[in-house]
């Protein structure tokens, strides 16, 4: 497949052009004009860039890639490194950030909430990126916390009201804690995100709103990987998923 045509499809269909991004979507670094396998992951990290020099990928799909507004925009150290890997090896580097936390079908909250049987009944935030729905059965917040431990495979923190009924549920993957207030007003009983902060602990107290944080990296591990599921049905595609673990 020729990366022109890989990369019309992946905007088109993610509706990159839709979205204002902290980074550019798209095709970040050019490689080679065929592609025939792709290497997809969440972090375009430099352990990344060399399992697809290793297993000969012709491209890097990726959630998290380069150039994120506000950086020293010097390709210097690691930078330097990991530009160096790819384009020494003629691999295209393609990433999706917002698109693919919104996508309905592919998108990591579309994912995050299938994979837990939440059924979506609506969104909200800042371009429709965040999700409300309801879960398979009535449960408390401890309840969710477990079902995303055992899913996820890592410990969540759960702050607030840990035996709150949840009949509504809202989640926004990745570092969405700013969404929460957003959460509230949507009529949610518990939130999940990836990350927290300091002030989310106070918030999650003093309006009896449980906060569930599960993880970054964690809630976005699904959408990159129904996408190149997608793309192998589709297209033919050669596509691996590499796994790099990272706590937060």
């Amino acid at each position: 497949m020729q990366r022109e045509e890989l990369c019309r499809y992946l905007d088109t269909a993610l509706e990159a052009v839709r979205f204002r991004d902290y980074c550019p979507n798209g095709l970040q670094v050019e490689g080679r004009a065929e592609i025939r396998k792709l290497l997809v992951a969440v972090t375009a990290t430099q352990a990344v860039v060399d399992a697809a020099i290793a297993r000969g990928a012709d491209a890097v799909l990726v959630h998290h890639g380069y150039f994120w507004r506000g950086e020293d925009g010097r390709v210097t150290g690691i930078r330097k490194a990991r530009l160096a890997g790819l384009l020494g090896n003629d691999i295209s580097l393609i990433a999706y950030h917002l698109p693919l936390d919104a996508h309905p079908d592919w998108g990591n909250n579309a994912q995050l909430g299938l994979r837990l049987g939440w059924t979506t009944i609506g969104r909200f935030a800042e371009q429709d990126i965040a999700f409300l729905g309801e879960p398979a059965v009535l449960c408390s917040a401890a309840d969710v916390a477990v079902g995303l431990e055992r899913m996820l495979g890592r410990v969540s923190l759960l702050v607030g009201d840990a035996e709150r009924p949840v009949r509504r549920i809202a989640w926004c993957s990745g570092g969405a804690q700013g969404y929460f207030e957003q959460a509230i007003a949507a009529g949610a009983d518990l939130y999940v995100s990836g990350e927290i902060s300091e002030q989310t602990v106070h918030l999650a107290r003093e309006s009896g709103i449980p906060y569930i944080a599960a993880g970054h990296h964690a809630s976005e591990r699904y959408g990159v990987q129904a996408l190149a599921a997608h793309l192998e049905q589709r297209f033919g595609l050669e596509c691996t998923y590499v796994e790099i673990d990272n706590p937060v």
